[in-house]
């Protein structure tokens, strides 16, 4: 019997995630949440541009409490704790790529519980934060002894990024400075970025200092950038960089690293990806040292179709949804889970359909 599944919101990765689900030996999407009006009562697939597939979107939350379903993929833009909360006690596994990745005892507690009476399991998981910035580096480390510095960082170009209000309204891109640095953005990222780290310095056993050290910094336009959000002039912010930083007394031992730039030219400071361009990479320092580079995850300028990043975070949600199902009730992080692999293509694989 395949797994019951209900896709939360259709943006970007709910799109992606929808299109991993139907292409899921294990899985069959059953309901769908979208947020407006004008989604409400399509059929999923006009939504996501394939034949009709019979299943009905809703904005109606208490439509998807009801309804008969093993898991919830949950993707808005933003968490809303309560709604995880009531999914969870509905008896709805949720996979999310917007938080829970190694949640403190404090924020974890009140959603265990809903998983607990529920009889269901919530995790947390994407790219990064989700993957790149904790799972794999600590993956990687296996292979090394004596550890004393780990990194992971983000290379990309937001260009390829087609979210304006997002871009300007949330990430600070085409603002000021001083509005982009005391903007929400670092606050949002936090909530991710600091989980990861932590359970880097948790799994290694560090003894890090138990406040994880964050800053940012940004560049500048130096003449008009073409982007998403329309031309970013001269002295209008076109680069962001956020470090998440844990410390060993003065010494930095894990470190994880955003950078986003509006592409390589024109920016004051002059940043740029260096000569191996987008990319994700991971570093430990042990016996023996080793970086990881990670390419295909970032889409080119200039390439259409949906960004590589966004569909690598959905087939992250969509591949541990069986592994959930199947975890006990609770908050289950990467610690807790299985090895999770991807699913052969159809007419090549060997699972049900």
């Amino acid at each position: 019997m395949a797994l019951r599944v209900v896709q939360w919101a259709t943006g970007g990765v709910g799109v992606a995630a929808i299109r991993g689900v139907l292409d899921h030996p294990e899985l069959e999407l059953v309901g769908c949440w979208v947020h407006s009006d004008a989604k409400a009562g399509r059929d999923v697939g006009d939504i996501v541009g394939t034949a009709p597939l019979g299943v009905i979107a809703t904005n109606s939350v208490d439509e998807i409490l009801a309804l008969d379903a093993d898991a919830v993929i949950y993707t808005p833009l933003l968490p809303n704790p309560d709604e995880v909360t009531a999914l969870l006690r509905s008896g709805k596994n949720v996979v999310s790529p917007v938080g829970w990745f190694y949640p403190s005892e404090k924020e974890a507690a009140p959603l265990r519980a809903a998983a607990e009476a529920g009889g269901v399991t919530l995790h947390g998981t994407g790219i990064a934060p989700g993957g790149i910035s904790e799972k794999f580096p600590l993956l990687m480390s296996a292979m090394s002894t004596g550890v004393t510095f780990v990194r992971a960082e983000e290379f990309s170009d937001l260009r390829t990024y087609e979210a304006p209000d997002v871009l300007r309204y949330v990430m600070g891109f085409g603002d000021t400075p001083d509005k982009a640095l005391s903007g929400p953005m670092q606050k949002l990222l936090d909530g991710g970025f600091v989980q990861s780290v932590r359970m880097i310095v948790d799994a290694m056993g560090f003894a890090a200092e138990p406040k994880i050290r964050s800053s940012q910094e940004i560049a500048v336009a130096t003449a008009p950038i073409d982007s998403p959000l329309g031309a970013i002039e001269p002295g209008q912010v076109a680069a962001r960089r956020f470090h998440w930083e844990a410390l060993v007394g003065d010494d930095v031992v894990v470190r994880v690293t955003v950078n986003w730039l509006m592409g390589e030219e024109n920016l004051d400071p002059a940043w740029d990806f260096g000569p191996e361009g987008q990319r994700y990479e991971m570093e430990v320092r042990g016996n023996p040292d080793f970086t990881v580079v990670i390419k295909g995850f970032q889409s080119e300028f200039g390439e259409h179709g949906p960004e590589s990043g966004i569909v690598a975070t959905a087939a992250h949600c969509v591949n541990s949804v069986p592994a959930v199902c199947a975890a006990p009730p609770g908050v289950s992080t990467y610690l807790d889970l299985p090895f999770i692999s991807g699913k052969a293509a159809s007419g090549l694989g060997t699972g049900p359909r």
